[in-house]
C-alpha cells in the first residue's frame, strides 16, 4: 500500500516544532500530505508559533501541537498516547495510519567551558548530563516508546539533527559537541537494532551546515563563525531550515528504506570548501 493510496493517513512527529528545522520540516511535510504532531517548548504559543501552525493547517492536513519538554518522560508518554488515539480513530474509520517521519531537533544545552576561561563559570556535572540527555539520549527513549506503542512501521523514517561540532572543537561548545557525537552514535545503533525488528524503518543523523538560528547566536563568537562560512561557502549563503526540511521529506519518500544508519551532511558544499 503506497503513500498515494487514499486510505493511507501519513503522520510526521516533530520534536522541536516551534522554530528552525522543526518548524520548516513540519510545514514542508504538511505540503507533502503528512498530518503533523508537533511538540514545542515554551510557556505560551506566541505569534510566531501560531503562524507556523496556521501554515500547516492551510495545507489541509491535521495539526496536533502539544506544548511541553520533549525530553520529559511524562510528556513523552502523553504525546505518544495522543498520537496512538489518532491512529486508533483512523483505523476505526477504515484508514491505515502510518508514522512516516520522526524528527528529533532539540537545541537545549549548556554553552560553558570545561576549564577556566576568564570569568565564565565552568560547566557542571548537572549541565553536562542535561545537555546529553536532551540532545542525544532522549532520541533513544522516544524510539523505545514509539516502538513499544506499535507506532513504528516499515515506512517510518527517524531523523536526528547533529552538527559539524560532533567532530570539531568549538569554544564553549564542548558539552553540545559531546551530545552531537552521541546522537550520531545513537542513530547508528538504533538503525542496526531497528532493522532487525521492523525491516524498512530507518534512522539517520543529519549534519546541517551553519544555520542562523537563536541557538547559534547563543554561542560565543557565532558572528565570526558565520563570517568565515560566508567567505568560503561556494553558494555564498548559510544553510536554511528549509534546506534541511526538504532533505528530510525527500529521504522519507518510498524507496528510501536502504538509506539508514548514516550521518548525512546538508550544507551546499560548506565542509568541502576548506578553510
Amino acid at each position: 500500500m503506497g503513500a498515494t493510496d487514499p486510505k493511507v493517513q501519513r503522520w510526521a512527529l516533530i520534536l522541536g516544532a516551534s522554530s528552525g528545522i522543526g518548524e520548516a520540516t513540519a510545514r514542508l511535510a504538511a505540503e507533502d500530505g503528512y498530518n503533523i504532531c508537533g511538540v514545542y517548548l515554551g510557556r505560551s504559543r506566541g505569534e510566531k508559533l501560531d503562524a507556523a501552525i496556521a501554515a500547516v493547517k492551510a495545507t489541509g492536513v491535521e495539526a496536533l501541537y502539544i506544548r511541553g519538554n520533549a525530553a520529559d518522560d511524562e510528556k513523552r508518554g502523553e504525546v505518544i498516547a495522543r498520537l496512538s488515539e489518532k491512529f486508533a480513530a483512523a483505523r476505526a474509520a477504515g484508514l491505515t495510519p502510518q508514522l512516516g517521519i520522526v524528527v528529533h531537533s532539540l537545541a537545549f544545552g549548556s554553552l560553558q567551558p570545561f576549564l577556566p576561561d576568564g570569568e565564565t563559570p565552568l560547566i557542571t556535572r548537572k549541565q553536562m548530563d542535561m545537555t546529553s540527555d536532551v540532545m542525544a539520549h532522549s532520541l533513544v527513549y522516544w524510539t523505545q516508546d514509539l516502538y513499544a506503542a506499535g507506532l513504528i512501521g516499515n515506512t517510518t523514517r527517524i531523523f536526528a539533527t547533529s552538527s559539524e561540532g560532533a567532530s570539531k572543537a568549538v569554544p564553549m561548545y564542548g558539552a553540545v559537541s559531546a551530545a552531537k557525537a552521541a546522537v550520531e552514535a545513537h542513530c547508528r545503533q538504533l538503525a542496526l537494532e531497528l532493522a532487525r525488528l521492523v525491516p524498512g524503518a530507518t534512522v539517520t543523523a543529519l549534519r546541517p551546515g551553519v544555520v542562523d538560528t537563536p541557538a547559534l547566536r547563543k554561542i560565543p563568537g557565532s558572528q565570526d563563525w558565520i563570517d568565515v562560512v560566508m567567505k568560503k561557502h561556494p553558494g555564498k549563503r548559510l544553510t536554511t531550515p528549509d534546506d534541511v526540511g526538504h532533505a528530510i521529506v525527500a529521504l522519507s519518500a518510498p524507496g528510501m528504506s536502504w538509506v539508514t544508519g548514516n550521518t548525512i551532511t546538508i550544507d551546499g558544499g560548506e565542509q568541502i570548501a576548506g578553510g
